[in-house]
């Protein structure tokens, strides 16, 4: 989880909303400071390198999804690597230090939404890591910060006044911004109980406090520590092998399979030959696009990623492009596709499935369906696939020596006695004994 976030994070940081937010955060000054990941010459309040590299994990919609459903980690790694970086003169944060506290932020989000049952199905008024992240972030953030039980139950008080967004800007370049916020916010409201501020302390087992973000919630106590078990080990999370919403990866794969039909790997496909495409998916609004004008609403488009998928037998990062979008052919074969749901096939990430159908001129027809698409965590991805990603990703930013040193370097992440070393390793060192001379110098 945290080299994948790493990687998108590291390709994010060429995206236009990332480069707006740069300029935006630029205004903020601060005695301390953390780096901002592939820039070098580059550093701001720790506040506002948690938004920037925030914003960057989800510009493209590329980070890591769990079950219920929300994206885990792009909250809550920006915040500790940049709490990593801040701290006083002579105390460091060791990798060990940083994955205890990964772990807490994430087990956070995930108990949170288990006294739920709306959360385990795709959202329909909030973005989760609006909500979820925020509250992971600011768990994380005490626990790395060393805040004592007391100040950390107000932290988490204080967060919940940040937390929310409308899911009504999804497909919009202010959707990163739920992610950077979430970083921000929560590493904001521990230092805030840091310093005293009070809050209500009931504000988690309260309707009208968390219970506000999910009509259904029901807090429960938790297992004892003796019989306490990790939520990690037991649901894992998803990996996308492309930028985009995740329900539009069970569609592409049908998709892929569908077209061994029609066209031979290396060939063109025959799309005069189509007559329509039906697409038998969820009812997910936000993700039902049919003439998606832009990157955003292409990344949240079953329809796009269908004839994408079709059309050039692959769908991959530069498939996201406006050359890519708006091809005749593929405006074409988008103007033949339709979406149909069916009762059994549920909003849920854990559940749902994609059948494609294409009926074809002459009156044939074929079809294949995706139950569960390689990266689900019902298929997982496997940990050379996962390298590869996060290698092609870094490398867009970083040189290969500096990707594959941080590959090491999360590899061994118990071992690292000092994570500042691992920041310059984001900022492009190209290796941990360059890291750890900066890091004394």
């Amino acid at each position: 989880m945290i080299l994948d976030t790493l990687g998108v994070g590291l390709l994010g940081t060429r995206t236009d909303v990332f480069h707006k937010m740069i300029q935006y955060s630029k205004i903020y000054s601060s005695d301390r400071s953390s780096s901002v990941w592939g820039h070098p010459d580059l550093r701001l309040p720790p506040l506002y390198t948690a938004f920037v590299n925030g914003v960057a994990v989800h510009s493209m919609d590329f980070d890591d999804t769990w079950h219920p459903t929300t994206h885990p980690s792009g909250a809550v790694l920006p915040a500790l690597l940049a709490i990593s970086e801040a701290m006083p003169e002579g105390q460091k944060i060791s990798g060990r230090d940083l994955l205890l506290a990964f772990n807490v932020g994430i087990e956070v989000q995930g108990r949170l939404m288990h006294f739920s049952k709306e959360a385990s199905n795709v959202p329909k008024r909030f973005h989760p890591p609006s909500i979820l992240g925020t509250m992971g972030s600011t768990a994380a953030s005490a626990k790395l910060l060393g805040l004592d039980q007391f100040k950390s139950k107000e932290a988490l008080a204080i967060a919940t006044s940040f937390a929310g967004a409308p899911l009504a800007n999804a497909a919009t370049q202010t959707k990163p911004l739920h992610m950077g916020n979430a970083s921000r916010h929560g590493l904001e409201a521990a230092i805030l109980a840091s310093l005293g501020l009070e809050a209500n302390k009931q504000i988690l087992d309260l309707a009208s406090g968390f219970g506000a973000f999910y009509s259904d919630y029901l807090p429960q106590t938790l297992p004892s520590l003796q019989s306490y078990s990790w939520l990690l080990d037991e649901q894992d999370v998803a990996f996308k092998s492309f930028p985009a919403h995740l329900g539009t990866h069970w569609v592409a794969e049908a998709a892929l399979a569908v077209r061994k039909h029609l066209a031979k790997s290396g060939e063109s496909l025959p799309s005069g030959r189509i007559k329509a495409i039906v697409l038998q998916v969820p009812d997910m609004q936000y993700v039902n696009r049919p003439l998606p004008s832009s990157e955003h609403e292409a990344r949240h488009s079953f329809q796009f990623a269908a004839c994408s998928a079709l059309l050039d037998g692959c769908i991959s990062t530069e498939s996201f492009g406006k050359q890519k979008i708006f091809r005749p052919e593929l405006q074409e074969l988008l103007r033949k596709t339709r979406v149909e749901h069916s009762p059994d096939n549920q909003p849920s990430f854990n559940s749902l499935y994609c059948e494609i159908t294409i009926a074809l001129q002459d009156g044939y027809t074929v079809s294949e369906r995706c139950d569960s698409f390689y990266g689900h965590w019902r298929n997982p991805l496997k940990r050379a696939d996962l390298v590869k990603k996060f290698y092609s990703n870094a490398t867009s930013v970083l040189s290969p020596e500096a990707a594959k040193s941080i590959i090491e370097t999360v590899d061994n992440l118990e071992k690292l006695d000092d994570c500042r070393m691992l920041a310059l390793l984001l900022q492009g060192s190209e290796s941990i004994n360059q890291s750890k001379r900066e890091v004394t110098v």
